[in-house]
């Protein structure tokens, strides 16, 4: 396994990484509970998330990793109808955690190609499995209802993914400076730098409530697109207060502002600018054709059975759950990398998310039926994948009510 030389530089950021986990993302409260997933090589991030939150009060962390050669394994030698299960009793564990009031944590970092090479059948009976185990506890995630966060850790078969001319150790360094600078832990006092981003975020989320634009309208190469808005929509962007009263930031990095789409309101062709890692697979060059909310025609240059797979879940996995709009100057495209990471990838460029809507994006969102939510145009599905249609050549127009078009966008960046 390729290493970073671990000098105090080194040492020292990755604390400031596993610290602002804690106290910036997750918001972790005294005595609360942390229940923490991770990748097998990611252990050393994993162990100072573990020691900052016990210092911050913690009452019990659990953590759940996650093996690469395992998960082939089963791939290689497992039966056929194994790959219609999934463990429910784990799932069912967790969302018990969360509803008795434990945090969330979940540190990114596998391979992006892990199961590029295997039956795309098998991976799409086997996604669909665990997105049916794992339903209840995302809900409660997508609600909001409990404080979570995303954090990366670099991993040496994610390195080799982005970096694949380099030497293993030179790969892992770039990406490990690559995550300390998006994640703003290089910076002089983290915490600081991570509350005035929040606050700018919060302030472009504020400026989109108060246009209350009916649609969106995008314009590019290969995009011509219309997208209604949810009924008493709410732009979110940054940190959020959970149900449970905690402020959490749910992703870092983070760059994007984003709401809820009407799921019945969306129609044109949207080409993706970047490929989407899905589950160990890779898909390029996705481009798709909704009408009345629905995609009817869809096509990919790789990966188009996985694609046709998982838009097949179920009938919300063709509809739209969440729009989000990121400056193309954001850090993460500025850097000039393809990261095969939706947690990276989604902040380089202005994005949509196929299936499950989230209702805190609603007035009063959640204290609303599932009737009530879907009147009000909110999505409901077993699966959400965020796939990336920003770019610099990106144009978008919000629509009035009254059918007014307003710039919003030029060439990816903001208008004011």
């Amino acid at each position: 396994m390729a290493t970073v030389a671990q000098d105090v530089s080194f040492e020292l950021k990755l604390d400031q990484l596993a610290r602002v986990a804690i106290e910036v993302g997750l918001g972790l409260a005294k005595g609360q509970e942390l229940v923490m997933t991770a990748p097998l090589d990611a252990v050393p991030l994993a162990r100072r998330i573990t020691e900052q939150a016990y210092r911050a009060g913690a009452s019990l962390v659990t953590t759940f990793y996650a093996d690469d050669e395992t998960a082939l394994m089963r791939y290689r030698f497992a039966p056929d109808e194994a790959f219609d299960k999934a463990a429910g009793w784990l799932y069912d564990g967790m969302g018990a955690a969360f509803k008795s009031g434990a945090a969330r944590l979940a540190i990114t970092g596998a391979s992006p190609l892990l199961l590029s090479n295997e039956d795309p059948d098998k991976v799409g009976r086997a996604n669909r499995a665990v997105s049916m185990a794992y339903r209840p506890a995302l809900e409660l995630i997508t609600r909001h209802e409990i404080n979570w966060t995303i954090v990366a850790s670099a991993t040496p078969a994610w390195a080799k993914t982005m970096f694949p001319d380099d030497a293993p150790e030179v790969a892992l360094r770039k990406l490990w400076d690559a995550i300390f600078f998006t994640s703003r832990v290089d910076r002089d006092d983290p915490v600081a730098a991570w509350k005035e981003h929040d606050a700018g975020l919060l302030r472009r989320a504020a400026k989109m409530n108060e246009k209350r634009y009916a649609a969106l309208q995008y314009r590019g190469p290969g995009t011509d697109f219309r997208l209604g808005l949810a009924d008493d929509h709410l732009w979110m962007g940054g940190g959020t207060t959970a149900g449970n009263g905690l402020y959490c930031i749910p992703n870092m990095p983070t760059e994007e502002i984003f709401t809820t789409p009407h799921k019945d309101r969306a129609d044109g062709t949207v080409t993706a600018s970047k490929p989407l890692s899905h589950q160990g697979t890779l898909i390029e060059g996705i481009r798709v054709r909704f009408e009345a909310g629905r995609i009817v025609e869809a096509h990919a240059t790789r990966g188009l059975e996985v694609l046709e797979k998982l838009i097949s879940t179920d009938d919300g996995a063709r509809r739209l759950g969440e729009v989000a709009l990121v400056p193309h100057s954001s850090p993460i495209a500025a850097s000039g990398l393809l990261y095969y990471n939706t947690l990276f990838d989604e902040n380089a460029a202005s994005h949509i998310a196929l299936g499950q809507a989230y209702t805190s994006c609603l007035k009063n969102g959640d204290k609303l039926s599932k009737e009530e939510l879907a009147a009000k145009g909110a999505n409901d599905s077993l699966i959400h994948v965020d796939w990336m249609i920003g770019s610099g050549e990106l144009d978008i127009d919000g629509i009035t009510a009254t059918g007014v078009a307003e710039p919003v966008m030029r060439g990816g960046e903001w208008v004011a």
